[in-house]
C-alpha cells in the first residue's frame, strides 16, 4: 500500500446507497484498492475495486478482507423483501455487528453505517427498533471512528420497484420546497448525497461515536469539495 492512499472494504455495494458511494470513491484519489463484498458477481465498478463473492452468515471467514483503512456498511432490506421478522433482523442487524467487530479486529480506522431516521432501540416499531438497536451495539464496541447516518426517505433509482416508496418520492418533490424550519430534518433526500456525505466523513479523520441526522448530511455535502458529485 502507498503511503498516500488508502484501502476500503464496502458492503452493500448493489444497493441504493451502496452503487452510488463506489462510483465516488473509485474515482478518488483516496483509495488504491476497495473491497466489494457481495452475494451474487456483478460488472467490475472500477479497476482499483475487487469483487467478492461471499455468504454473509459466514462472515468471520473473510476476516482478512477487513484488513483496510475503512469500512462502509450500507446494508439494509425490507421485512417484504427479507420475508421474515428474522431475516429482516439478519441483514440489518447481526451483519452489520459482525462485521463491525471484524473491523476492530483487523484494525480498521473508521467504520461509517447507514440507519435510518427514527432509529429507535425501544421504538414500538419493528423497523426502527433494529435500527436502533444495532447503532446501540455499535456504540458499545468502543470503535476508534464510527460514524452512524440517518437519512430519511431515500430517493434514487432502484433496482427492484417499490410502490409505497416511489409514490412518497413523487410527493416529496413537492413536500421538500414547504419542510423548513423545524421541519427540513424530515425532506427526501437523494442517496448519492447520502454516499458524497460518507466518502466525505471517511477522509475527515474525526474519532468517537458520531450521529448524523438528514439535514445534516444534506449540509455536509452542500460545504464540501463532494457537493458537485
Amino acid at each position: 500500500m502507498s503511503l498516500n492512499k488508502k484501502t476500503a472494504l464496502v458492503l452493500g455495494a448493489t444497493g441504493l446507497i451502496g452503487k452510488e458511494l463506489v462510483n465516488i470513491i473509485s474515482e478518488k484519489e483516496e483509495y488504491e484498492k476497495i473491497h466489494l463484498l457481495v452475494r451474487r458477481p456483478i460488472e467490475l465498478p472500477s479497476e482499483i475495486c475487487e469483487v467478492h463473492l461471499v455468504n454473509f452468515d459466514e462472515l468471520p471467514k473473510y476476516h482478512e478482507l477487513f484488513k483496510v483503512n475503512d469500512v462502509f456498511c450500507c446494508l439494509g432490506t425490507t421485512i417484504k423483501k427479507a420475508r421474515s421478522k428474522e431475516a429482516f433482523r439478519k441483514v440489518d442487524y447481526e451483519y452489520p455487528v459482525e462485521a463491525a467487530k471484524l473491523a476492530k479486529e483487523n484494525g480498521a480506522e473508521t467504520f461509517l453505517i447507514v440507519t435510518a431516521m427514527g432509529a429507535d432501540s425501544k421504538s414500538v416499531f419493528f423497523y426502527n427498533r433494529v435500527k436502533g438497536q444495532v447503532e446501540e451495539t455499535l456504540n458499545k464496541l468502543n470503535l476508534p471512528s464510527l460514524h452512524i447516518f440517518r437519512p430519511s426517505l431515500l430517493l434514487g433509482e432502484r433496482e427492484e420497484f417499490r410502490f409505497g416508496e416511489k409514490l412518497a418520492e413523487r410527493v416529496s418533490g413537492v413536500m421538500n420546497k414547504l419542510m423548513i424550519g423545524p421541519l427540513r430534518p424530515y425532506r427526501g433526500i437523494q442517496a448519492r448525497k447520502v454516499a458524497a456525505a460518507m466518502a466525505f466523513i471517511a477522509q475527515s479523520n474525526k474519532k468517537g461515536n458520531n450521529v448524523y441526522h438528514s439535514h445534516q448530511i444534506d449540509s455536509i455535502v452542500g460545504s464540501s469539495e463532494w457537493k458537485k458529485v
